[in-house]
């Protein structure tokens, strides 16, 4: 049943959101380690080839391999930027240094970041990655110990980290006591471990202030295109219902007035009743008009705030829908409005063409950023090219600079997660 978030959410609720929010993070933090050891390794092994390229220029050989120096730099931290920009904002890198010489090279401050970051990357990176991968590896090992120790011959080899004797069940059981205090540890600093080894990547991969910024120009020049096509899509739309609706009704009520005044000199009778007809048209017309306006900017937003709105879109959906809002404040008007189209457009393809028993929005914001998840339980397969609105979703996120990711495998579940950003 459709829930108004606009009330406090209870005890229960929020210590299953923490819950899961955790879990989320743990997982991310994994994911993102592992991710960082596979460019760490890479780093690792351009800073080698860096080094053997400058011993062997002391003989002559190394100022032929010189020029292959900045492509294997700028490839390697191509690889991280990827990487980085599938976990937060998209980081976009220079274009290659043409092969103009060593010295060339070494003056291209790209390529000075780019080095940079090598050496911090294939060094303390790896560490990170190592130590932080370490504390999951080692706690699942240690926890099950008790469960497998007799397996191994007396005097055997011991879990790492593990430095007295193993002999009996409880001095196995103390092992998965470390196991349980190496679990808390990644549970603690395990994404903040994540975070500090991305740290020099978003410092030092980033452009330049001083760089050319033209393929920036480039996205900006394609988000602002969107934006005004999905600006002119709108003004057809709005232009389109008032054809269809206000004005064909605006249209009868003229004839039935005209029709009214010649009854009035002939039969006043039925001239009641024209004007009962006029009425009821009129009316309707407001509806379409009234309809037209909320399309545009719901008043809903102004009148009870995005938690209120969205659960009034949830209660409306003909689907089963749970709307979870933690929104402190009030964020950009324009924002609240792409929020609650972009709900609203989603829970209509929802009930159209999922055939889902259920569906959940969640909204969250954290810091300068708003956080939309759209999930239901249907068959999946949604495809954004096939007419299923969600390239007009699209358009409108990019429009505020906001990114969207659609998971929809065949048999489901369809996850669409939007990211915005609101403001400080």
């Amino acid at each position: 049943m459709p829930t108004n978030d606009a009330d406090p959410p209870g005890p229960e609720r929020a210590g299953r959101w923490g819950v899961r929010t955790r879990g989320r993070a743990l997982l991310n933090a994994l994911e993102h380690l592992v991710g960082g050891l596979g460019t760490g390794i890479l780093a690792l092994a351009a800073l080698l080839w860096l080094v053997l390229v400058a011993l062997t220029c002391l003989v002559g050989v190394g100022l032929l391999l010189a020029p292959t120096v900045p492509r294997v730099l700028h490839v390697v931290a191509e690889r991280e930027r990827a990487r980085l920009s599938r976990w937060g904002p998209e980081i976009i890198g220079p274009e290659p240094v043409p092969a103009a010489g060593v010295r060339a090279a070494l003056a291209d401050q790209a390529v000075r970041r780019d080095l940079g970051w090598v050496a911090v990357h294939g060094t303390f990176g790896l560490l990170i990655s190592l130590a932080g991968l370490s504390l999951p590896v080692n706690a699942v090992q240690d926890v099950t110990f008790p469960l497998w120790w007799r397996m191994l011959s007396p005097g055997g080899d011991k879990p790492n980290l593990v430095f007295w004797s193993v002999h009996d069940l409880s001095s196995a059981l103390e092992v998965a006591l470390l196991g349980l205090v190496l679990g808390v540890l990644f549970v603690l600093f395990g994404p903040a471990l994540a975070r500090l080894q991305a740290w020099p990547g978003r410092r030092l991969l980033v452009p330049h202030p001083d760089t050319d910024l033209s393929l920036r120009v480039a996205q900006l020049s394609a988000t602002r295109a969107a934006a005004l096509d999905a600006h002119a899509t709108e003004l057809r739309r709005i232009e389109r219902s008032l054809h269809d609706g206000a004005q064909n009704r605006l249209v009868a009520v003229t004839v039935l007035l005209g029709a009214t005044r010649r009854a009035l000199a002939r039969d006043p009778a039925d001239a009641d009743a024209m004007l009962e007809r006029a009425h009821d048209a009129a009316e309707l017309a407001l509806a379409e008009l009234r309809t037209v306006v909320r399309g545009i900017l719901p008043p809903v937003l102004a009148d009870r705030g995005l938690a209120g709105a969205l659960a009034g879109l949830a209660s409306n959906c003909g689907v089963p829908c749970e709307v979870d809002v933690d929104v402190p404040g009030r964020c950009a008007a324009s924002v609240e409005a792409t929020t609650y189209f972009v709900v609203a457009e989603t829970l209509t393809n929802v009930a159209k063409h999922s055939g889902a028993r259920h569906a959940t929005v969640t909204v969250r914001r954290q810091g300068d950023r708003l956080f939309l998840q759209v999930v239901d339980d249907g068959h999946g397969g949604a495809d954004e090219h096939h007419g299923s609105g969600i390239t007009g979703i699209r358009r409108r996120i990019e429009a505020h600079d906001g990114h969207l990711t659609l998971t929809s495998p065949p048999g489901g579940p369809t996850t669409l997660q939007a990211e915005l950003p609101c403001g400080s």
